[in-house]
């Protein structure tokens, strides 16, 4: 696919797949493909320009950065930088809640993503702990597959789509973004709100028997802070406000935040400990595949199997609506097949992220349940080219 060497299968979804590669120059990469029978698609071409065009705008140091990409290719496809570390759902599921200071160190992250990309001209729509990566130095922001420009699209759309559906999860969105109304940047603060809440408590402060339940509560309940420690409960009520303009900026916040302390390590061991079991998985895919001779090879042996916590980190992969599938090696044409069989794991280094210096009741948009069991995005838009894998443990953007 364009320059790279498929090692195995991130995540499938019904509208496409994510896929770990390799570039020329051996550094591992996030390969996002398009189905073939979406690229027939013009408006669903239109929506993956739009992505690329979003993903290039936003700063490496916040998100995964875009290597290349070909939209017009028979099947559209996108390579983002590869990042390494476990989703914040993930970390949560799997340890608990993370303690207060490690919470600040996340906030702060999370403001400076959130003032790039409102920089950049974009609202994200869909900021939740699972399009949260805890990286080794740092936060990353992901999936911008259905991100706005803040001025609206050219044909109008800006915070429904042309056939209503609100788009985003609803555990997370803001009271305007689940009455289906035009957003501001002041959307993507309600949401940081509910992320750092669910960081310190394990649930979102809206959660609801069901989705609509959950809906209702963001547009006209109060939230449940009785668990969020008091050093961080004015700053969580500030940006929960459900009038937008009552929000706080996300420089505003930086500076309730405060200094944050210094540390040797950005968060709790447990997060390093997943780390490091996430890349001993995919050094041993790589020489797996590698010693096998090739992808077919390393499957037949059931070496090429990829983590259900690795990331495919970069702008949305494959609809969290699809049903869960276990990464496995897929095949590559024989004419790059020689060239992976001549590279040893290695040859392959990790990539390394440097920052640069410097309702109503009921909602008044029509909603539709996504396919798909629990964890699934449960309101989506038809054609949408947001992308999250499927639902485990360190998944990438799940519902």
């Amino acid at each position: 696919m364009g320059p790279f060497e498929v090692v195995g299968v991130l995540g499938q979804g019904g509208m496409g797949r994510v896929l770990l590669a390799a570039g020329p120059d051996g550094r591992l990469v996030a390969v996002k493909q398009v189905l073939a029978h979406f690229a027939d698609d013009e408006g669903f071409r239109a929506r993956f320009r739009r992505e690329v065009t979003a993903s290039r705008k936003v700063s490496a140091a916040y998100t995964a950065a875009v290597i290349d990409a070909d939209p017009d290719a028979p099947t559209p496809w996108l390579a983002s930088v590869f990042v390494a570390g476990p989703s914040l759902g993930a970390v949560v599921k799997a340890v608990g809640v993370l303690p207060e200071d490690a919470v600040r160190r996340l906030a702060a992250g999370l403001t400076s993503a959130l003032a790039e990309i409102h920089r950049a001209g974009l609202v994200h729509r869909d900021l939740k702990p699972d399009n949260v990566l805890l990286a080794e130095d740092g936060v990353r922001v992901i999936d911008l597959g259905i991100a706005r420009a803040t001025e609206g699209e050219p044909d109008g759309d800006t915070g429904l789509t042309r056939t209503g559906f609100v788009v985003g999860s609803p555990a997370y969105m803001s009271p305007e973004q689940a009455e289906g109304e035009p957003l501001t940047p002041a959307s993507d603060v309600f949401s940081l709100g509910s992320v750092l809440v669910m960081a310190l408590t394990g649930r979102s402060p809206f959660a609801g028997s069901s989705t609509l339940k959950t809906l209702y509560e963001v547009a006209h309940g109060e939230p449940d802070l009785s668990a969020v420690p008091a050093g961080l409960r004015d700053l969580v009520a500030r940006c929960l406000a459900k009038d937008p303009e009552a929000r706080p900026s996300p420089a505003e916040l930086r500076e309730l935040i405060g200094p944050v302390a210094p540390a040797g390590r950005q968060w709790p061991s447990a997060v390093y400990g997943m780390l490091a079991e996430q890349r001993a998985r995919i050094d041993g895919l790589l020489a797996g595949v590698a010693a096998a001779g090739g992808p077919e090879a390393a499957q037949a042996r059931g070496s090429a199997r990829v983590p259900e916590d690795v990331h495919a980190a970069g702008p949305d992969p494959v609809p969290a609506g699809a049903p869960e599938s276990v990464p496995s090696a897929v095949p590559r044409p024989a004419a790059s097949r020689s060239r992976l069989r001549r590279r040893t794991a290695p040859r392959i280094p990790w990539p390394r992220c440097r920052r640069p210096r410097r309702a109503r009741t009921p909602p008044r948009a029509a909603v539709r349940r996504a396919p798909g069991g629990a964890g699934a995005r449960r309101w989506w838009r038809p054609g949408c080219c947001s992308w999250p894998v499927p639902a485990a443990p360190c998944t990438y953007g799940s519902g």
